[in-house]
């Protein structure tokens, strides 16, 4: 069975023959790839339901009137949660594997493990897209033993997210909800719990700390970027990808999805989509089953010395050159122009250097693709203040919806 992880250079969790994705993801699928790693709410309430889970059962903190040690702490977290995190197992066709059946060849079938968590009572089950891509069923079991079939209702493989629903009679068991927190909340490191099932191991716990945030997480599968990745030290392996990571609360603040790794296995560097993407797109999968990302159309890197003395600006001068532009994009539209070199010489011209985008001061592209996840939607206006030969200047472009897949991006 592989395991699935997505594996991204940074690796998905997923294991083939025991799947995992490196950046990595961490889904544990039987043939499936690693995946290898690949954009508000502000000061609002620390726990934030969605309007589809209104029955959830919010965890409380544990009492604060007596000390306790860590490991206590992490005790008590995992006693929490525990029957809310659930292992999933999805099977889908596999072309490299041909079964003969009465001389006839037939398509062979790999099975994927990986972890996800009860998201409302009604049956709802969160899970990483690399889980269960290409499957449109899939079974969940609860850490008591109980399996119930799902049927996969809604997915975002830009988001590498999923959702299930139960079909099955599940009324005896005890679903419980899993809170989730405003991920804009946590703190460099504040520490931090990943549960979920690794190898198949079933409820598994590992701890550490948020180790950075603001990650910019590639997506191998699409060519896109998941923004604002949560890194963390907390060990993720193969089988963990869609299980939570979680504060000392037994709040969701991510989702484990992926790692850095150099040979396939843990080495202190795992990923996890943040909550607060979570929470902004799956209420959309449950109603509608898919999600549209806002989309400019530009790739682009940031202000270096040399770029800054050759086009005559402060060498410390802030701002993403644009490197490329997508063919009819909103940013092509909008008439923005990238870097060209001629055909005959090595003279290379500078594109247009953004430098804010509504106002907003940007340095790096993660600025850009951060703001326009997190904060607008297909249809909405952008105004980028650029940088053009020296001459300062606004461009208005209207966002459009993603293509499915881009080289890069």
């Amino acid at each position: 069975m592989e395991h699935n992880i997505k594996k991204v250079t940074i690796l998905l969790l997923s294991i083939a023959g025991t799947a995992a994705i490196i950046v990595s993801s961490t889904t544990a699928l039987p043939s499936s790839p690693l995946h290898s790693i690949m954009a508000q709410q502000q000061q609002q309430q620390n726990v934030v339901q969605s309007s589809s889970s209104s029955s959830i059962n919010p965890l409380t903190s544990p009492s604060s009137s007596s000390p306790s040690s860590p490991s206590s702490s992490f005790a008590n977290v995992f006693k929490r949660v525990e029957n809310s995190v659930v292992q999933i197992t999805s099977t889908r066709s596999d072309p490299n594997q041909v079964t003969i059946i009465n001389g006839v060849p037939a398509t062979g079938r790999s099975t994927a493990l990986g972890s996800g968590f009860v998201y409302d009572n009604q049956g709802h089950i969160i899970t990483n897209h690399h889980v269960i891509d290409g499957a449109t069923t899939a079974d969940v079991t609860f850490t008591d033993g109980n399996t119930y079939s799902a049927k996969v209702i809604g997915k975002d493989p830009d988001a590498d997210i999923a959702v299930l629903q139960i079909t099955d009679n599940f009324s005896e068991e005890k679903v419980i909800p899993l809170p989730i927190a405003n991920s804009s909340n946590i703190r460099t490191a504040e520490p931090v719990v990943a549960i979920g099932n690794p190898f198949g191991l079933s409820g598994t716990i590992t701890t550490g700390i948020v180790s950075a945030q603001g990650r910019l997480l590639p997506n191998p599968d699409t060519g896109f970027s998941i923004p604002n990745g949560i890194q963390t030290d907390a060990a993720i392996n193969p089988g963990n990808s869609g299980g939570p990571l979680l504060n000392m609360q037994g709040q969701v603040v991510g989702m484990n999805t992926a790692i850095l790794s150099g040979t396939g296995g843990f080495s202190g560097l795992g990923f996890a989509i943040p909550s607060n993407i979570i929470i902004r797109i799956v209420p959309t999968l449950i109603q509608k089953g898919s999600y549209d990302h806002p989309w400019l159309g530009i790739s682009g890197g940031s202000m270096t010395a040399d770029v800054a003395q050759s086009a005559g600006l402060p060498v410390n001068y802030k701002g993403v050159v644009v490197s490329s532009i997508q063919s009819g994009s909103p940013a092509d539209k909008a008439g923005l122009k990238g870097t060209t070199r001629d055909i005959i010489g090595p003279n290379t011209h500078i594109g247009d250097i953004i430098t804010a985008i509504d106002g907003r001061t940007v340095k790096r592209i993660d600025d850009i693709i951060n703001y326009i996840e997190m904060h607008k939607s297909v249809g909405s206006n952008v105004k980028l203040t650029i940088n053009r030969n020296g001459q300062t200047k606004d461009l208005n472009a209207v966002l459009q919806a993603r293509p499915s897949s881009i080289v890069a991006q």
